[in-house]
């Protein structure tokens, strides 16, 4: 089982109807959420994903500059955030389209004032399941020992996982003479 900490989610709403981007302010802080940042466009959702580091992200499907879709294959493509997708739009096709971009989750307009704090804090906990269950079959995975060659020679590295995930990138063992 996950243990998420205690702390408030970090949440950067992205919509471009500022009555409905208001709302959803409103919303998530009465939750006790903290809004971190607030997008009017894709462009700018995918900047302020960059800078802000939230903990999840809700985007509307349909923005200007850059639909929500486009930014969150962009958002994803720099960090693993979890994205719940809000829309007017019930369309499986819409819906698909926001899955195999990455959303973690999908919440039709009008939408239901109780429905967003938990599709936030499910996303955010699949999220992090997953992250974890990476780590840990990457973990589990033998280095890789790779010979580079180029101009100047050959260059034994061994590829490996350190406890956390990241890649653990060192010197290999001099590969056998022929």
């Amino acid at each position: 089982m996950i243990e998420l900490d205690e702390r408030a989610l970090s949440v950067l709403v992205a919509e471009d109807e500022t009555i409905i981007r208001l709302d959803l302010r409103a919303i998530l802080e009465a939750a006790g959420l903290v809004v971190c940042g607030e997008a009017r466009d894709g462009e700018e959702a995918v900047r302020l994903a960059r800078e802000l580091r939230p903990d999840v992200v809700l985007m509307d499907v349909n923005m200007p500059r850059l639909d929500g879709i486009e930014a969150a294959l962009r958002i994803l493509a720099e960090r693993p955030l979890p994205i719940v997708m809000l829309t007017a739009y019930a369309d499986r096709a819409l819906v698909g389209r926001a899955v195999r971009a990455g959303a973690f989750g999908y919440l039709v307009k009008p939408f239901r004032e109780s429905d967003i704090v938990p599709a936030l804090e499910a996303a955010h906990a699949r999220h992090a399941e997953l992250v974890a269950a990476r780590r840990e079959v990457g973990s589990r995975r033998r280095p890789l020992d790779l010979v580079l060659h180029g101009r100047g020679g050959t260059w034994p590295v061994r590829l490996g996982r350190l406890p956390d995930g990241a890649l653990r990138v060192e010197r290999a063992p001099e590969p056998p003479a022929d």
